[in-house]
């Protein structure tokens, strides 16, 4: 399937976040309830403006239709759209703090055939260039199994409370990439 990755621009913005709906919608109901899911995108799963700002987000498309995005940070914020509250832009040491990856989301029907694994090759060589010797990440429920398989090592699960009683499991992880 020949698809194209390149930076996103803000002009993306809306497409983008119509993507991760349709993401976590599609790809998340194995791990979370509709409850938990519909939660996660008011509060946490959305656009981070700052990546776009910084270049560093990625989007894929195929037959002009986006079908995946994600990115990397050197900020220290680990997770969260423009609408989470919990956030901090300042920037990372790369000399002695990991890069972040951030907000991977895939179209449903275009899962498992290489487009998250494309965008994560261009975060972990952008974030190596820019001197950072590691990754870390939170993943959701889903995508513990990918970032596995390209190398990056869980730690302790935590849950995320998303308020009126409803949280949702993640899992942190890291990887060296020197």
């Amino acid at each position: 399937m020949p698809f194209t990755l390149r930076k996103a621009t803000l002009p993306d913005r809306p497409a983008i976040e119509e993507l991760i709906k349709l993401s976590a919608r599609g790809l998340s109901r194995a791990d979370y309830s509709d409850e938990q899911i519909e939660a996660a995108i008011r509060t946490v799963f959305g656009v981070d403006t700052n990546l776009i700002e910084d270049g560093t987000y990625f989007v894929v498309e195929s037959n002009s239709e986006l079908i995946g995005c994600g990115g990397w940070s050197k900020r220290r914020t680990l997770f969260g759209g423009d609408q989470y509250k919990t956030r901090d832009a300042s920037e990372l040491d790369p000399e002695t703090e990991p890069a972040r990856i951030r907000a991977f989301f895939v179209h449903p029907e275009y899962a498992r055939k290489g487009v998250a694994r494309a965008i994560l090759e261009a975060c972990e060589d952008e974030a190596r260039a820019a001197g950072f010797q590691a990754l870390e990440l939170m993943a959701t429920l889903p995508g513990i199994k990918f970032y596995e398989a390209n190398g990056y090592q869980g730690t302790e699960p935590t849950e995320l409370s998303l308020g009126e009683g409803i949280a949702i499991g993640l899992m942190p992880m890291r990887k060296t990439i020197i």
